[in-house]
């Protein structure tokens, strides 16, 4: 990238500082509760713009014009007008990829080159990807026989669930947002969001999207706010909710669920990790590093899908550690527009307390700090972030915190093995069953270790590798219910049996 453009990357960032808004009912609006904090953004801690407080009234206000709206056009719409209003949805995230590049780099920290070929295009897809699973979708049909031999003909109708309350993350705030929103849209519910209090911007932008794509007021609403005692809370527990989705921590997933049961209202959660790789000695090493590497460190170690337990073969042990040492000394910090930053700050300088205690625990514990540990020193501009260094342990038993709690950062601890049934109890020694990833060129044992992983999802010989179509989600206590493809039609649509006698 040449200083112009670095110049001209820098003005749009600039740029996207602005306040954020509520969008209800197809318009913005600050409120009627005179509360707002400061969003500051994690690269040097400077405020980015005030956002809005919302409170029961908001809420109210969301979640009443979500209602009418099902009852609305958008409710009266065929199945081919409301996808190809998605359709433009998504081609309009793509034709302002750089408003929404520097609002989700600002936001985040995080640096474009990821944002320009992760978060963005997939905020779009999801809504093609969806709108072309509806389309395309069938139901069941049954002929039975009847006494008095007429019989009859039963079949399926998928119908919106509702009103759908979607409560998404800090660390892919697009991403996983428009993952919800997307089909609860093609299905033909209508949301209210309350995104993430760290990264409010996107979410507000997508509002101005879907004005311009035509989608009828009320189908798109967004509420900002906190948890408990603000719009999260008020939002899980409105009467006109008739579903919630939520990303998160597992903590605040049981809470939902608790608040969800007045008026038996379905959930969908995705919640923390804890999440395992397997390396063989058998494995094809440099491939095993990429992978591990880009899992335990891509977006700061801020993906819940992410490596925070590497489980490595003895024989290979010494040989993976030292080019992982490598590897993570090598990631550049820095700007998200300088096109060689590989990785940027934490979300913010409260979630870098939290995993810096982490840190401390592992020195106090009696780790080996392969690499890291601490606070990188940044440019004098950039020095007030929420930087963190990319860490790597060894040498900590199993029972300890950093093997067995959700971190969040972008750190490790690897651990060797002697035997495959070994692996595989490690693996699985966790409440938590999100994902794995197994690293081995032996076909047999590819598919038998896999099998036996207690996850939604094992990667082998790879990592962060998604077909949209296929079922998402986690098991124990990182989830319930599935995402992906037709997976999230059973939580987005109600199925009613039509029986008609002959």
């Amino acid at each position: 990238m040449t200083v112009q453009a670095l110049k001209k990357a820098s003005a749009s960032f600039d740029s996207a500082r602005r306040d954020a808004a509520h969008f209800i009912d197809g318009a913005f609006t600050s409120g009627s509760t005179g509360k707002f904090w400061e969003n500051r953004t994690p690269l040097d801690n400077s405020v980015i713009g005030r956002v809005p407080e919302g409170g029961k009234a908001e809420i109210d206000a969301a979640c009443r014009a979500a209602k009418a709206a099902l009852h609305g056009p958008w409710g009266k719409m065929t199945v081919v007008e409301r996808t190809d209003i998605l359709a433009k949805v998504a081609d309009l995230i793509i034709a302002r990829l750089e408003d929404f590049l520097a609002a989700e780099c600002l936001d985040t920290g995080k640096p474009s080159s990821l944002a320009r070929h992760l978060d963005i295009p997939r905020g779009a897809a999801n809504f093609k990807m969806f709108a072309d699973t509806v389309k395309n979708v069938s139901t069941e049909t049954f002929v039975m026989p009847t006494p008095d031999g007429a019989g009859a003909i039963n079949y399926g109708l998928r119908k919106p669930k509702g009103v759908i309350a979607v409560i998404s993350p800090w660390n892919l705030p697009l991403l996983l947002m428009t993952w919800k929103v997307g089909p609860a849209l093609a299905c033909g519910n209508t949301v209210v969001v309350k995104p993430s209090e760290e990264t409010p911007l996107t979410a507000t932008l997508l509002g101005e999207v879907m004005n311009e794509a035509g989608v009828p007021k009320g189908v798109y609403n967004v509420v900002h706010g906190l948890g408990p005692n603000s719009a999260g809370e008020f939002l899980t527990q409105h009467p006109l909710v008739n579903g919630i989705t939520f990303t998160g921590e597992t903590r605040t997933g049981e809470a939902i669920m608790r608040q969800a049961a007045l008026g038996i209202r379905q959930v969908s959660c995705e919640l923390g990790g804890k999440n395992p790789a397997l390396v063989f000695a058998d494995a094809d090493l440099d491939k095993a590093i990429e992978g591990v590497m880009r899992s335990c460190f891509a977006n700061c170690g801020q993906v819940c899908l992410g490596t925070e337990r590497v489980y490595v073969q003895r024989p290979i042990f010494d040989a993976f550690v030292a080019r992982l040492k490598a590897g993570a000394e090598s990631l550049k910090l820095g700007r998200p527009e300088d096109p060689s930053t590989t990785l940027g700050p934490l979300v913010s300088k409260e979630h870098r307390e939290k995993v810096l205690s982490y840190y401390k625990k592992a020195a106090a514990e009696g780790a080996t700090i392969v690499t890291g540990g601490g606070v990188p020193e940044m440019p004098a501009e950039l020095a007030d972030g929420a930087w963190i260094e990319p860490t790597i342990w060894t040498g900590l038993p199993d029972t300890s915190p950093i093997v067995n709690e959700e971190i969040f950062g972008p750190c490790c601890h690897i651990r060797p093995f002697d035997d495959e049934d070994e692996a595989v109890a490690l693996a699985n020694s966790t409440p938590y069953g999100l994902a794995a990833s197994v690293w081995t060129e032996n076909l047999a044992r590819a598919h038998r270790v896999a099998a036996q992983m207690d996850v939604g999802i094992c990667w082998v010989n790879s990592w962060f590798l998604r077909d949209l179509r296929t079922a998402f989600g986690g098991a124990k206590q990182s989830g319930i219910g599935r995402e992906g493809g037709l997976h999230s039609l059973e939580f987005y649509t109600e199925l009613t049996n039509v029986c008609v006698k002959l």
